[in-house]
């Protein structure tokens, strides 16, 4: 992994917290683009953006050092470490996280990081969906259906709400909390999926169907793919199987126990980094 270590982020006037974007991405550097316009146009314009080009060969790193966003590179590692290394690359107090195709509406940033704001209780949050191409008549109906599905199963699975990686927003302490535990060297695991199971021992989770982001058709069509979807969902709730088999993670959060703690002291943060005990 290659990128160079940022100044933090200035705080804004309004001491309000600063507000990053995450986004990784191979080969996709038209969908980025227009990602990258949509990050432009926002009420509330990202301190920070951060691009993970993980492996590609076309111009992906160029599109996005062109608007201004910060480059960390891989080598074809998967969407896990990819994400993982962009989380561990923002800077900023809260990071929202997109994939390369999505079209963020114009408050998309401002909506997400306000929830946030508005409940120090809270983690992280994920939104709803809607396909911005497509077959017209399916591009509210399809995402919402197979949203509806991944939240029936996934929610009594977790205990509660699980993470939707095309839209997201965490704490970046809750993130350094979790950062050591989370699968981010396992390509096969849904990197949203895998960082519900370590938050939500942090804090709470919160999915907010009443907010949207744009996404490409191509994510939900094709069987295959929609057979990958479902090998990787299972692959990545096994894989915290027997400490999370379900009833035993409902007692856990039932007792309130958290194998985590998020850290709010600076010093406990770096030191939680650079890989010495706190």
């Amino acid at each position: 992994m290659h990128q160079e270590i940022p100044p933090r982020v200035s705080r804004p006037a309004d001491g309000r917290p600063t507000v990053g974007v995450v986004i990784p991405s191979r080969d996709d550097a038209p969908l980025l683009e227009r990602c990258l316009r949509a990050l432009r146009a926002q009420t509330r314009v990202p301190d920070e953006i951060v691009v993970v080009d993980d492996g590609s060969r076309d111009d992906t790193a160029a599109v996005a050092q062109a608007f201004g966003a910060r480059v960390v590179v891989l080598d074809g590692e998967g969407i896990p470490a990819a994400s993982a290394a962009g989380y561990d690359a923002a800077t900023t107090d809260i990071i929202c996280r997109l994939d390369a195709d999505c079209v963020p509406p114009a408050d998309w940033v401002e909506t997400m990081s306000g929830i946030l704001e508005a409940d120090a209780g809270l983690v992280a949050v994920s939104c709803g969906a809607r396909a911005v191409d497509g077959p017209p008549r399916w591009r509210s109906l399809v995402p919402r259906l197979y949203l509806g599905a991944y939240r029936a199963v996934l929610t009594p699975t977790l205990g509660h709400p699980p993470l939707f990686g095309s839209g997201l927003a965490l704490r970046r302490d809750s993130w350094r909390a979790v950062r050591g535990s989370v699968h981010r060297d396992d390509p096969l695991v849904h990197d949203d999926l895998d960082l519900a199971f370590h938050l939500g021992l942090v804090g709470r989770l919160d999915f907010r169907s009443d907010v949207t982001v744009g996404m490409a058709w191509r994510s939900f069509e094709g069987f295959r793919s929609g057979v990958l979807r479902v090998r990787r969902g299972f692959h990545t709730v096994v894989v915290h199987w027997p400490e999370e088999f379900p009833p035993q993670r409902w007692a856990r959060l039932a007792r309130g126990r958290r194998t985590h703690s998020p850290l709010t002291d600076p010093r406990d943060q770096n030191r939680a980094l650079d890989g010495s005990s706190l």
